[in-house]
C-alpha cells in the first residue's frame, strides 16, 4: 500500500489541453504533465514553438501533441476539444496559461489607450471565459474534470511601483484588472459547477525570471521573503498538483505561488 500516495500525484490516461503551451509557463506545464503520465495538448498560437516542443518531448518518450489555438475565437476552442476527444478519447484538464496582449502593452497608466485596454480585456479575460464556457460543459456530459486559470499576484494586491523605478518597465493596469477578474470568475466556475465534479482552481504566480532589467530584479529579490524571482518549472509543480487526485478536495482556490511575496 505504501505507493498509494505518490500514484495519487500521477495523471495517468488522461488529456490535458495547456493554452499557451509553448510559453515561458506553459512549456514546463506541459513537460510536467506529461511526465506523469498524461496525453498533453500543446495549444497555442506559436506554432513554430509548439511544434518544436512537440518533437523534443515526443523524442524523451512523452505522449504530446501541437494544436493551434486562438483562445478568442470560439470555433478554434470547440475544434481543440473535438480533436482531443477524437484523438484521445476527451479531454479532463484544461489550463489556461495563454497571455494574449497588444503591441501597445506594458504602457504608464495615464497612456493606456482605451481601445487597446478594451481589446486586452476581449483577447485575455474574454479569451479566458470563451475557453472555460466550452470546455466546462463539455466536462458536465463528461461527469467531471479540472479547469485551472492563470491569475497574478498583481490580481490579488497591488504593485510596488518602485521596483519599476529607472527602468522601461511598469506593471500595466489592463493586467491587474484583467487577473483580478479571471480570479473571482474562477470562484464562480467551481461553485457553478461543483455538482457536476468539476474543479475550478487559480494559480497567482510572482515574477518569473526572464531575463528583466537588473534593476528590477535586484528590488523585486530584496522585496522577496525567498529572496528570488521564480523559476518557470517551479510554477508548473503546483500547477501539477491542482490537476491529480491528490487535490481531489479543493476547488475555488486562489493558491499563490510567489515565493512569500504576498506575506509582506
Amino acid at each position: 500500500m505504501s505507493d498509494i500516495w505518490p500514484d495519487k500525484f500521477l495523471l495517468g490516461n488522461k488529456t490535458a489541453v495547456i493554452t499557451g503551451g509553448a510559453g515561458l509557463i506553459g512549456k514546463e506545464i506541459v513537460k510536467a504533465l506529461a511526465q506523469a503520465k498524461a496525453n498533453v495538448i500543446i495549444a497555442d498560437l506559436d506554432k513554430k514553438n509548439g511544434k518544436k516542443l512537440e518533437r523534443s518531448l515526443s523524442e524523451d518518450g512523452l505522449n504530446v501533441s501541437f494544436k493551434k489555438l486562438d483562445i478568442t475565437d470560439e470555433e478554434s476552442i470547440q475544434e481543440t476539444i473535438d480533436s482531443a476527444e477524437k484523438k484521445y478519447d476527451g479531454v479532463d484538464i484544461w489550463v489556461n496559461c495563454a497571455y494574449p496582449r497588444t503591441s501597445d502593452w506594458g504602457k504608464r497608466f495615464e497612456e493606456v489607450n482605451y481601445e487597446s485596454l478594451k481589446k486586452n480585456v476581449d483577447m485575455h479575460m474574454n479569451g479566458y471565459f470563451l475557453c472555460c464556457q466550452k470546455i466546462a460543459e463539455y466536462m458536465k456530459e463528461k461527469d467531471g474534470g479540472v479547469i485551472i486559470n492563470f491569475g497574478s499576484t498583481y490580481g490579488v494586491v497591488g504593485p510596488k511601483f518602485d521596483i519599476y523605478e529607472g527602468t522601461e518597465m511598469t506593471m500595466p493596469a489592463p493586467y491587474a484588472a484583467i487577473k483580478g477578474g479571471i480570479i473571482n470568475f474562477t470562484r464562480y466556475l467551481a461553485t457553478y459547477y461543483a455538482s457536476h465534479n468539476i474543479r475550478a482552481n487559480v494559480i497567482c504566480p510572482g515574477g518569473v525570471y526572464d531575463g528583466q532589467d537588473e534593476r528590477f530584479v535586484k528590488r523585486y529579490d530584496e522585496n522577496t521573503p525567498l529572496g528570488r524571482m521564480a523559476r518557470p518549472e517551479e510554477i508548473a509543480g503546483p500547477v501539477l498538483f491542482l490537476c491529480s487526485d491528490a487535490a481531489s478536495y479543493i476547488t475555488g482556490e486562489v493558491l499563490m505561488v510567489d515565493g512569500g511575496w504576498t506575506t509582506w
